[in-house]
């Protein structure tokens, strides 16, 4: 397995190649923060990490791509890269969701501590929201992604809770609970996660369409609003 990952989805712009499959895949990685150019960056990057790891995209077998939730601009440069260069290279793309790449990561980093523990995975949304989802130990999606007040939470999230993601400090914030666990408060995935996840994802399935909870509110004249999904 030789595949591409990118995600545009958050504030990070980032690419991985993983050539192998295993603990002896090897991973070449780039990412950079960046609240917006995500577009004038991503193929540059692309060459590089590509280059780095000397692989041509005639080598792959699949592109990988988060779906969102995330920014609706930043969804739109991630999905339009990784399908044009699917079906310029004749690969399948797949899709996997920043919720689910987020969670991924909590439990890598927090193995074996927590390894049967559920994990919420969270993004900070605007006002007083958060975009949550909760994932069982093996990964397997408990619920649906749903945007939700994070003060709502306080009656539904289980005693000792295991939360990660950029909206985690939030939920503890607005419910009060001193119980919840926050086993981190990244913004945005970790690339290899995205790459691991897009790998095991069945392309039957995961297909490369865009996540999205709520409808997009820009105007015209807001051009440049960061919004998120």
């Amino acid at each position: 397995m030789r595949l591409l990952a990118i995600d545009t989805a958050l504030d990070a712009c980032s690419v991985a190649v993983l050539d192998g499959e295993g603990a002896s895949a090897r991973l070449t990685e780039a990412s950079e923060v960046l609240r917006r150019g995500h577009a004038e960056r991503l193929m540059g990057m692309i060459g590089e990490v590509t280059a780095e790891a000397s692989i041509a995209f005639s080598e792959l077998d699949r592109v990988v791509v988060t779906v969102g939730p995330g920014s609706f601009t930043g969804l739109r440069v991630g999905l339009s890269a990784a399908r044009g260069i699917a079906l310029v290279v004749h690969v399948p793309a797949v899709g996997v969701s920043t919720l689910a790449a987020l969670a991924a990561r909590a439990r890598r980093e927090n193995a074996p501590e927590r390894s049967g523990a559920a994990i919420w995975a969270t993004i900070a949304g605007r006002g007083a929201d958060v975009y949550i989802q909760g994932f069982s130990s093996d990964g397997t999606p408990c619920d649906a992604a749903r945007a939700v007040a994070a003060a709502a939470l306080g009656d539904e999230l289980p005693e000792g809770a295991c939360l990660a993601g950029s909206g985690a400090e939030k939920i503890v914030a607005a419910t009060q609970r001193g119980d919840l666990a926050v086993l981190h408060a990244h913004g945005w995935p970790a690339i290899a996660d995205v790459a691991r996840l897009g790998a095991l994802a069945d392309p039957g399935t995961s297909r490369p369409e865009p996540l999205y909870l709520r409808a997009p509110d820009a105007a015209p004249a807001r051009r440049d609003a960061r919004l998120l999904a």
